[in-house]
């Protein structure tokens, strides 16, 4: 017997496939990439912490897939911030049932506990998420949770032990900890929400992008993560890094939408700016580069836009910027 876990690397997944991995049982791993899970990394961690409660791993990008198919039109709308959490847990449930038949598994498993979040975890919005996962065979198990919820497939046919599994409910995390404590486990993170989109300045970043433009592409969304974005007067966006991390994420994911400011021998921000910005934006663009640059006062540079080179000051006073930052 084989299960699939949708796998976030927190305590809770963890120990949902802990308590299927000690039957007897073999278990995948897969983290969902929706492209919203923060700017680190943690692929290898993440690979870690699933070996530690016995499965395998694998990331499973489907950013694209998600942008078109869940972000801008949810079934069930968005939390309190542009979260379409009841329709993304669907999507991702969806996702690792299309691949039961491919990895020889016959059932989900989730480290999900009634009532511990308020939009996507209640029993009304897991009937929600059952629905649109189109889970009409019940294969959807949540170890940690299972004694509080009806009886799935896996329950039924005797694949899992029921009695093995956990009724934990609400947000206390006492049962969680006694359980990492009983597993061994003490490389974990405390439970956070993990999601940029349930961030209020993430999501006016996405708000404002679509309000200049609707056809939102992955890398467009991997921008928004990183640097100062700001909208200048006339419509034109500017994105300027904030650190040399920064500054290499934002030549990687570069698109054609946008054009650097070269600064040539200066010393100072990578900064881009929509390719059609107009004249007096690009003006005020020139200005804000040199401000983020190691220049001195009163004095004008040389500073590059597509094929032309123009002359500008930087701004002696970073304050008046900030009325250009997207909030």
């Amino acid at each position: 017997m084989k299960a699939l876990a949708l796998f976030s690397g927190g305590l809770d997944s963890m120990l949902a496939i802990k308590l299927i991995t000690s039957q007897g049982i073999e278990v995948k791993a897969l983290n969902i990439n929706i492209g919203f899970g923060g700017t680190s990394d943690k692929s290898e961690l993440m690979t870690k912490r699933a070996a530690m409660a016995g499965a395998s791993f694998e990331m499973i990008d489907v950013r694209n897939a998600y942008l078109q198919e869940v972000l801008f039109n949810p079934q069930y709308g968005y939390g309190k911030h542009f979260n379409p959490c009841i329709d993304c847990h669907a999507f991702m449930f969806k996702t690792a049932l299309s691949m039961l038949k491919d990895e020889n598994a016959s059932f989900i498993i989730t480290g999900e506990v009634v009532g511990q979040r308020p939009m996507s975890q209640r029993n009304d919005a897991m009937a929600k998420v059952k629905k649109l996962a189109l889970d009409e065979e019940d294969l959807i198990l949540r170890p940690m949770c299972a004694k509080n919820l009806p009886l799935t497939k896996p329950e039924r046919e005797g694949w899992v032990d029921r009695e093995k599994l956990e009724n934990i409910s609400g947000r206390s995390r006492k049962r969680q900890l006694e359980l990492a404590t009983q597993f061994g486990f003490e490389d974990f993170e405390s439970p956070g929400g993990g999601c940029l989109l349930t961030l209020e300045s993430f999501s006016n970043k996405i708000k404002d992008f679509i309000k200049f433009d609707k056809n939102m592409q992955v890398n467009d969304a991997q921008l928004l993560k990183y640097g100062r974005h700001l909208r200048l007067p006339n419509g034109s966006k500017m994105i300027v890094g904030r650190n040399e991390l920064e500054n290499q994420f934002l030549k990687e994911l570069k698109t054609q939408k946008y054009e650097e400011l070269k600064l040539f021998d200066l010393i100072g921000a990578y900064s881009l700016v929509d390719e059609n910005i107009n004249p007096q934006d690009l003006e005020l663009a020139l200005s804000i580069a040199l401000t983020y640059a190691k220049t001195q006062n009163n004095t004008k540079y040389k500073i590059g836009f597509k094929d032309k080179i123009f002359q500008s000051m930087a701004f002696e006073d970073k304050n008046k910027i900030q009325e250009y930052f997207i909030n």
